[in-house]
């Protein structure tokens, strides 16, 4: 497919939780008791396999937070950040629904043990024919560590060593079968060759791990993995491991710097550039008419300024520092530092709380709002100047209506342009990354 294309996924922020129990808007009531059930987040999967998205991301975090005034009464208020149920066990239903999308959990190496994360992606890889991806991720928050009997988590720039290590195992792991191991002869009888399966023997700084894994080599081996280390730690870890990172779209300049920038470390790394596909969140606002669009745009910043709270409280979970010490009027200090999100406080640095919170800064500064249209015009320019290599969109409260208006107003305006994917060209979410 001609290098003109750009790719699409989805983030599904907030993870497998309530959506939309707030929305007064037409046409989006939903059972808000029944949220858990997989109903919604299916009628997304079968919408983007529609658009032909490459892969949706099922975000997650396993805790109540409680840094924002040192309480967990705020998150708990909006449902914001929690509850939220184990990305893993939504997989199978999109599955189910589907045939070509990928599907990437969230899994964290502060919370897994290597061997338990490797075995449960490559049975998923399987039970999927090979559409399973890791969106790899190191933990950021001191309360989910606690939960996993923790007293924290470790340094920032020691969590992607660890990570380092932990890639390193689960890799061996997936790929500690020969393609060839499994035989199913009953005449000799073997089912598997054990000449080719190997145990990894592996010891290590953190880890130490025998294998093989218990189960044979799934149809991806090693599973894509998706990063967002945005910090140069973590872009470090990134170019080295990941197969598609996700970034923030601040500006047309920074987006190609920072794709740039990836790419000259892949390189370094010994990789292909092409082999990192590297997407840029984005929350398109698409209606019938530009005035339309922008009204909705306008309501939701209105309701931004109402719930103040809402907002600052998310931002003191990513970077574990309780905003509610702060005048919501007054630049943020330039010595904060944080265990937590590095590449997010960096950029709130020096800009109030109100105006963060607002959401004059929340949408990443790409402003695609409008008719199909003109928001698939602008991204077809975005990715013209930045060179690729997609987008990844993302509502935190999406609900069915703004399911229709992507994959069935937008997506169908993009591929009418000819840069995005008609039509999937292979079996396994792999391939499909790398077509172009």
């Amino acid at each position: 497919m001609a290098k003109d294309h750009f790719h699409l996924a989805w983030f599904l922020s907030q993870g497998y939780g309530p959506k939309a129990w707030r929305s007064m808007w037409p046409g989006t009531e939903y059972d808000k008791h029944r949220w858990m059930m997989p109903d919604i987040f299916v009628d997304l999967a079968k919408g983007l396999e529609r658009g032909c998205f490459d892969y949706m991301i099922i975000e997650d975090s396993s805790m109540v937070p409680y840094t924002y005034q040192g309480s967990h009464d705020t998150y708990l208020k909006y449902g914001a950040s929690s509850p939220k149920l184990d990305p893993a066990v939504l997989v199978p239903w999109l599955a189910m629904a589907t045939k070509h999308l990928g599907l990437v959990p969230t899994l964290s190496t502060s919370e897994y043990p290597p061997y338990l994360l490797a075995r449960l992606v490559n049975s998923l890889d399987h039970v999927t024919e090979g559409r399973i991806g890791w969106n790899c991720v190191t933990g950021s928050n001191d309360g989910a560590a606690e939960n996993y009997g923790h007293v924290g988590q470790r340094p920032h720039d020691e969590r992607y060593d660890v990570a380092d290590e932990f890639a390193d195992v689960v890799t061996r792991l997936w790929e500690a079968w020969d393609e060839d191991a499994v035989v199913l002869d009953r005449d000799i009888p073997m089912f598997a060759d054990g000449k080719k399966v190997r145990p990894i023997n592996h010891e290590g700084k953190y880890f130490k791990v025998r294998g093989p894994i218990n189960a044979p080599r799934s149809p991806q081996g090693r599973v894509p993995i998706c990063q967002a280390g945005g910090s140069p730690r973590g872009q470090a870890f990134a170019s080295r491991w990941a197969d598609t990172i996700i970034t923030n779209a601040v500006s047309v300049e920074g987006m190609k710097s920072f794709r740039e920038d990836i790419r000259r470390q892949a390189v370094g790394w010994g990789r292909n550039p092409d082999d990192v596909k590297i997407l840029f969140l984005a929350y398109p606002i698409v209606d019938t008419t530009m005035e339309a669009a922008r009204e909705r745009r306008r309501l939701e910043q209105e309701d931004f300024g109402r719930h103040l709270d809402l907002q600052l409280s998310g931002m003191s979970r990513l970077t574990n520092i309780d905003f509610a010490q702060f005048d919501p009027d007054e630049p943020l200090p330039e010595h904060l530092r944080t265990n937590g999100h590095q590449s997010s406080l960096a950029k709130w640095i020096g800009k109030t709380p109100r105006s963060l919170a607002s959401g004059l800064n929340s949408r990443q500064g790409i402003d695609l709002v409008g008719t199909p249209d003109h928001v698939a015009g602008l991204m077809q320019e975005i990715m013209q100047e930045v060179g690729g290599d997609g987008f990844l969109l993302f509502n935190a409260h999406f609900d069915r209506r703004y399911i229709m208006e992507i994959c069935d107003g937008l997506v169908p305006e993009l591929q009418r342009r000819g840069v995005t994917r008609k039509a999937y060209a292979h079996k396994h979410f792999r391939d499909n990354l790398r077509e172009f």
